[in-house]
């Protein structure tokens, strides 16, 4: 009776084989990429494209909407109860003094000149509150210093600071930015050092072995890590630094001071025009309204956007 042999497995030619091989390693890079899309998508924050117009749009209509209705509310008061229009004006008044204050250009040398004093004081504010925040939050020492007094400067209103602002600076444009100054200084490097604070400690190690010294390790490894807090501290520090400049230029007036909000607000408080003062506080809300939706709205949605924490739906 014949044994039976086993055939050996047929060995495909080397074209064969390696053709073989390579598919087989084209298809399991595949399910690698595959799986590893998958699990970034699991991370990653939907996104839904729209345009600029859309965007534009969903950023200033609601409180435009809110605005009018508001406005509306505010007629249908005016007409229900009939007050007395020099204790409680129309916004029909209002917007009247709004239109007065416009035709004889009032309106347009306040807010540029309001602007250009917020603008610039912000600016310096940045400048001097960056590198404070940043050495309070590298050198402790200094931090334990330092830290209460300007967490005391943050509290106290800077409305305090106009009457030795005047003494020290007279009525001059350097009274008003050093109200503006003690107002946003503390809020941007308060800030700094709070984003700071929750900076992974990995990223420093990681920077340290790296190379990096310790001021390029603060400049180009913490800082940019703590970019949420820190923008959180610059728009308190713009928000402070706008009311401060409005007290400024109420109680500072005359001299070589220009004519700003703040001085047309006190100049209708003096003639006793109650719908030029709402007027007067319709355009500084406005005004400041109009840069958070213009300036600062723009670039937090992009800072969370570059970071994934944009909400869904958003760009």
């Amino acid at each position: 009776m014949p044994l039976k042999t086993e055939e050996p497995p047929a060995v495909p030619a080397h074209g064969a084989g390696s053709s073989a091989v390579g598919t087989q390693r084209a298809d399991a890079d595949a399910d690698e990429r595959r799986l590893t899309s998958g699990l970034d998508a699991l991370q990653a924050v939907p996104v839904v494209p729209r345009g600029r117009i859309r965007q534009a749009v969903d950023g200033v209509l609601p409180p435009v909407l809110l605005i009018l209705g508001l406005i509306v509310a505010w007629q249908v008061y005016i007409l229900v109860a009939r007050p007395r229009p020099d204790l409680i004006p129309g916004p029909l008044d209002v917007l009247g003094s709004v239109g007065d204050f416009w035709a004889d250009g009032r309106l347009q040398l306040a807010v540029l000149t309001s602007l250009e004093r917020g603008g610039i004081g912000f600016l310096i504010a940045v400048a001097i509150g960056t590198p404070i925040g940043l050495l309070l939050a590298e050198c402790r020492p200094v931090r334990r210093a330092l830290g209460p007094l300007l967490s005391g400067l943050q509290v106290l209103p800077s409305v305090a600071w106009v009457p030795a602002a005047i003494i020290w600076f007279g009525l001059t444009d350097a009274t008003v930015y050093f109200v503006v100054l003690m107002g946003a200084v503390p809020s941007i490097a308060n800030g700094l050092v709070a984003g700071i604070d929750h900076v992974p400690p990995q990223l420093r190690r990681v920077g340290t072995v790296l190379g990096a010294n310790r001021v390029q390790l603060a400049t180009l490894v913490i800082l940019p890590a703590a970019l949420p807090g820190y923008f959180s501290g610059l728009k308190q520090g713009w928000a402070f630094a706008w009311r401060s400049l409005m007290a400024a230029e109420i109680i500072a007036t005359g001299g070589t001071l220009g004519f700003g909000l703040g001085s047309m607000l006190d100049q209708s408080r003096e003639l006793a025009n109650l719908p030029g003062v709402l007027a007067t506080i319709v355009v500084i809300l406005f005004v400041g309204i109009l840069v958070e939706l213009v300036l600062f709205a723009p670039l937090e949605r992009h800072l969370l956007r570059r970071r994934g924490l944009a909400p869904a739906g958003k760009r």
